[in-house]
């Protein structure tokens, strides 16, 4: 459990300067990423922005975001979701320790992409990192609910049981295997058919689990962050997992069979069991949806729109409605809009990270995401905003439109080309196939 470490990156300032913090929480299903991937480079957000940046690592996977009451911590109690558990301490690092690295201690902001920014929304809300916190940014977060993004307390055990008996050992003496043991075990276990694994529930991902003190309700059945929000989400997040590169590649969809059988396998992780006439009926919608808008009807690119509607845009989307009626603080909503490049498409899950942090022109970056002068808007306004709203101003950019927090109305900057312009949502027909079957509820 060698995994605890952190990256802060301090700009050049006068010496005595009480910066804005940053803190990132990089995503990864929970179960893959690190902050030290090149991508995540606080070197140049914190030039731009003024401010102080940290990201860092957590545990992952199976001892990261699971439990089991025989691994009972016996000084806190706790036995689940030591990723989340890891994320805590280091916000409370960070208060302690900020102002070695020139940062103000009472001014940070946490910002997260996908399973950073559901870390992100979390942490807002609990009660020992609350108080440190003075805004948030989630970006593409996936909003945590079972089955199809957590296990259950019951099917965590389970899990844990299992994973034991298949190592030879009790589940006191499992952090005695050596770790890709348990890796292996616990990604080969999840990538069988749903009928075959041991438990029924985190069929998606394996976020954090229910727990009293650590997770005590799904998002859903929380109040609304009260803190100043930036919310983000893609235009296409569900490209980045049926495009290239995808990081649990499946067969595309090629026809109308194909299509039907890939939209059940997606609303089946959230609800089930479903009708022919309900699947048939919400491929018809999207179908529709994307004819009326001059969008492409193949196969692939319905199956996209389902992906990233039933992980990311409709859990943002609904949450951002209560914020306009619970209003508790400003919120403000973007679609980040900027495409990616051939072979890639659309605008994936997690093209945003590169324009954060000034890294799209990295090595490993630069074929997916571009280096032009579009690029280079595009990232400059982005940091911009990012700068104003953690130096406690609205988010703004000379590049860009003025943005004010979201209304009854929905509306949002869409940022594309290093341009803004400010409209409602689109696409928002198809999110009533998820709402329909009281998806995420």
């Amino acid at each position: 459990e060698d995994a605890l470490y952190t990256n802060v990156w301090t700009p050049t300032v006068d010496a005595g300067a009480k910066l804005p913090v940053i803190v990132y929480i990089h995503g990864g299903g929970w179960s893959r990423g690190a902050g030290s991937l090149p991508v995540y480079d606080g070197a140049a957000l914190a030039e731009r922005a003024g401010a102080v940046v940290v990201n860092f690592n957590y545990r992952l996977g199976a001892f990261g975001f699971c439990g089991h009451p025989a691994l009972e911590d016996p000084d806190t109690g706790l036995h689940t979701n030591w990723g989340l558990q890891d994320q805590i301490a280091l916000l409370r690092w960070v208060g302690e320790n900020a102002k070695a690295f020139g940062g103000d201690p009472a001014n940070i902001t946490l910002v997260g992409t996908s399973a950073g920014g559901a870390s992100t929304w979390q942490l807002a809300l609990h009660p020992q990192t609350r108080p440190l916190l003075r805004r948030i940014i989630s970006v593409s977060q996936a909003h945590v609910w079972s089955p199809y993004l957590s296990l259950t307390p019951d099917d965590a055990t389970a899990v844990f049981d299992a994973l034991a008996a298949a190592q030879g050992v009790s589940v006191k003496n499992l952090k005695e295997v050596p770790a890709d043991r348990i890796r292996d075990w616990w990604v080969g276990q999840f990538a069988l058919p749903r009928s075959q694994r041991v438990v029924k529930s985190g069929r998606q991902y394996r976020g954090p689990v229910l727990d009293p003190v650590l997770l005590p309700a799904f998002d859903v059945n929380q109040p609304i962050p009260d803190i100043p929000t930036i919310s983000i989400y893609t235009s296409t997040e569900g490209s980045f997992f049926t495009g290239p590169h995808a990081p649990d590649p499946q067969p595309q969809p090629t026809d109308a069979a194909s299509l039907h059988a890939a939209f059940r396998d997606i609303l089946e992780q959230g609800v089930s069991p479903l009708s022919d006439a309900t699947v048939a009926d919400a491929v018809a919608v999207y179908a529709d949806s994307a004819r009326q808008d001059g969008r492409p009807t193949d196969p692939l690119s319905l199956w996209t729109e389902l992906w990233g509607d039933a992980l990311i845009r409709h859990g943002i989307l609904a949450f951002t409605r209560r914020a306009t009626i619970e209003r508790r603080a400003p919120l403000y909503l973007m679609e980040y809009a900027h495409p990616v490049k051939p072979p890639y498409f659309g605008v994936p899950h997690e093209s945003t990270s590169p324009f954060l942090f000034g890294t799209y022109a990295h090595p490993s970056n630069v074929a997916k995401f571009g280096d032009g002068p579009k690029e280079r808007e595009t990232s400059a306004a982005f940091m911009d905003l990012v700068a104003e709203f953690v130096h406690g101003r609205a988010p703004a950019s000379p590049r860009l439109p003025q943005w004010d927090p979201v209304g009854q109305d929905l509306r949002q900057l869409v940022l594309r080309d290093g341009a803004g312009t400010i409209a409602t949502p689109t696409k928002t027909t198809q999110l009533g196939v998820l709402d329909a079957v009281q998806w995420g509820k």
